[in-house]
């Protein structure tokens, strides 16, 4: 596994996107980058950086009520929530008030809201927010979830996107394949990189990675 790399692009210089090369098993695919977040989520500064990018994309005719949160993306969904405000993007909520709100994951992995969070999604003009789309398999999962909860979806918008649409719904990304021009996502069963016997170097999820010794 390759030292952390680090990637800016012209169309947002001030955001750095931290990358590792090598083997790396997500629940959906697998990959040969890493890409780490965890700054962007965390970091106040970051967090905020990419909150005003990606508010950008959106015009003051956008209605959003709910932000959507996956991937751990809390703190940049609340200073999006502040941006878009500023915007003048419209709320039709009574408060006229930005929710910012996460699912729940069953064992199985089924998203679901319980009956005291459900209520920010029926009826309700929701943006997901995520850090990454690969395979576009969780981000499909999340629609399905919202459109069965009685949601509407505003837009989708990624950190990193390997894909420019998911579900006939474009997804709006700072960072993407051409930023990394190698990357790869392979299915799990018939990864190139473990049929070449390219050890597994970590796991990854939403969370970070673990390395495997």
């Amino acid at each position: 596994m390759e030292n952390v790399i680090k990637i800016s692009n012209e169309r947002y210089p001030n955001i750095i996107l931290r990358v590792l090369k090598g083997h790396f098993v997500t629940p959906n695919s697998h990959v040969n980058y890493y890409i780490d977040m965890a700054a962007m989520k965390a970091r106040q500064s970051e967090a905020n950086a990419v909150a005003e990018a990606i508010a950008e994309q959106y015009s003051s005719t956008t209605i959003v009520d709910t932000i959507l949160c996956l991937d751990g993306c809390e703190v940049i969904g609340a200073y999006l929530a502040e941006y878009l405000a500023k915007e003048g993007i419209l709320s039709m909520n009574a408060h006229k008030s930005i929710y910012i709100t996460v699912p729940e994951f069953t064992a199985t992995g089924q998203m679901i809201f319980r009956e005291n969070t459900k209520s920010m999604i029926k009826d309700k003009h929701v943006l997901l927010l995520l850090a990454s789309a690969t395979t576009g398999k969780t981000l499909a999962g999340a629609i399905d979830t919202i459109r069965y909860y009685g949601g509407k979806i505003t837009g989708v918008s990624a950190i990193f996107s390997a894909a420019n649409s998911v579900s006939g719904i474009p997804i709006f990304h700072l960072f993407d394949t051409s930023d990394i021009p190698d990357y790869i996502a392979y299915d799990s069963n018939n990864c190139k990189l473990c049929q070449a016997g390219k050890k597994i170097d970590a796991i990854c999820n939403s969370f970070g990675y673990s390395t495997i010794n």
